[in-house]
């Protein structure tokens, strides 16, 4: 009697691993084997959008531009500066009903380059940052470092930078103190440990053979960049290079169960959405996918989602449906429903002090359902409303997907944000929901296999409802 009625109503969490059978791993395994093999080509954001239009292409997404009119079944996409991009298919039920949206962030925490960069000290030449998003700096150093972005000239040529990623290319590393003479280092706070300054990339130390110029190292490189790109050291001051690790996303742990790599924040829902995307030919609410920038410093710019961009692309599709008018936009969103696809913190035993363990996500126990985030006192959140909650449950329940409804720590450690506010300020009703990651935010990130392949099954069930 006892043992029915526990198991009537006591919610529990279980291990996702022990609730599948044999085929079902295997389609884990490859599903996430194909996650790092694209993760290994788009570790940057313009990488991702570089990615993302092949894949769409070959799928049967157009760019909108391509067309007049929109009839259901039409696939497309829009880019926005090369950095972000939105992509949709068009539904069957009016579309004043409301979209369905997928939302997540291809930007990481990384180094970016200083507009003036290129500097020489006692025969090495460096390269000066500015860092990216929340990082422990100390974890950037003693790391192997390569460098990807453009290069763009006055005359509009665009050259694409991507060295370190090759088994035959160099990498770039930041120095650190040995022991053995960081005594005063050692004393210092562990957020202090590493001034931002002292984030400078070491890129070289032979000098030219060229006795009249004063940095000889410096020039040495500057001739080395001119010979492979075209460039001169002024050219520098129109372009973004970002510093990220060299590590290729790799399975952990001897039985495989998980992906490390860098860039999991958030490329681990931005492709499970993609991929969802990927899978749709016929929808009855339009579908869309959002793969914004910047989320990581706030969301602003016009590649971020603070932008109108988005407001644009989805106007854009009204009239191309040739049912625009005044206030339909606003009304398209406010009837809309959305899933803020990005990561959750997750447990992890080695640090428990911070989570509450009755609402914190767990690694292998499916997606993780987040029903509000801000910090502390819920500051920053759009906090789902209850019937939303339900709804989102229910299209899990009936698609047997492991879930965990989860918070960001304890209430009074920190917190984080999202993307969600901003759609959920258009009137759309919005929950996060992603993958739970270890080591958030650091050059290397840990999310289990289990839990990837649950946010596929999540996204393209919620885009199929």
């Amino acid at each position: 009697m006892e043992e029915n009625l526990q198991e009537k109503l006591i919610n529990k969490k279980e291990i996702g691993w022990e609730t599948i059978d044999e085929e079902t791993k295997k389609k884990i395994f490859e599903f996430s084997q194909r996650y790092m093999n694209f993760l290994n080509k788009a570790k940057t954001e313009r990488e991702f959008v570089k990615e993302t239009i092949k894949l769409a292409r070959e799928n049967g997404y157009k760019d909108i531009m391509e067309y007049e009119k929109l009839q259901p079944g039409d696939k497309i996409y829009f880019i926005n500066r090369d950095k972000s991009m939105y992509l949709a298919i068009i539904g069957t039920e009016n579309i004043e009903n409301g979209l369905h949206i997928i939302g997540s962030h291809i930007d990481s925490p990384r180094l970016d380059l200083k507009p003036n960069p290129l500097h020489e000290d006692s025969g090495f030449a460096y390269l000066k940052t500015h860092y990216y998003g929340g990082i422990k700096k100390y974890q950037w150093t003693t790391i192997p470092l390569s460098l990807h972005g453009v290069i763009v000239k006055t005359n509009g040529e665009k050259i694409t930078v991507n060295i370190g990623e090759d088994e035959n290319d160099p990498i770039f590393t930041i120095t650190d103190l040995l022991p053995h003479l960081a005594q005063d280092q050692m004393e210092k706070k562990l957020k202090n440990g590493i001034d931002g300054e002292d984030l400078q990339l070491l890129i070289g130390s032979i000098p030219v053979k060229d006795n009249k110029a004063k940095e000889k190292v410096k020039l040495n490189i500057l001739n080395i960049l001119n010979q492979k790109y075209g460039i001169v050291e002024s050219d520098l001051l129109s372009s973004e290079l970002e510093v990220i690790p060299a590590f290729k996303a790799r399975s952990l742990g001897f039985d495989s169960s998980m992906v490390a790599a860098y860039g999991q924040d958030d490329k681990v829902c931005a492709y499970t959405s993609l991929a969802a995307m990927m899978t749709l030919e016929n929808v009855k609410n339009t579908a869309v996918c959002i793969l914004s920038d910047k989320e990581e410093i706030g969301s602003m710019g016009n590649t971020g989602m603070e932008s109108h961009m988005f407001d644009f692309f989805i106007a854009e599709i009204l009239n191309k449906l040739g049912v625009n008018r005044p206030n339909l936009l606003d009304r398209v969103f406010c009837f809309s429903k959305m899933l803020s696809s990005d990561v959750d913190a997750g447990f992890d035993p080695l640090y428990a002090s911070v989570s509450d363990k009755a609402n914190a996500g767990f690694l292998g126990k499916g997606i993780s359902v987040n029903k509000y985030t801000g910090a502390r006192g819920k500051s920053g959140a759009s906090d789902a409303n209850a019937e939303y909650v339900a709804w989102i449950r229910n299209i899990l329940e009936k698609n047997d997907i492991c879930y965990q409804i989860a918070e960001l720590g304890k209430v009074d450690i920190g917190g984080g944000g999202t993307i969600a506010y901003i759609i959920a300020n258009k009137g759309a009703d919005v929950i996060d929901c992603g993958v739970p990651v270890l080591s958030m935010h650091a050059p290397y990130e840990v999310t289990s296999k289990f839990d990837i392949y649950s946010a596929y099954k999540t996204y393209k069930a919620f885009l199929n409802e």
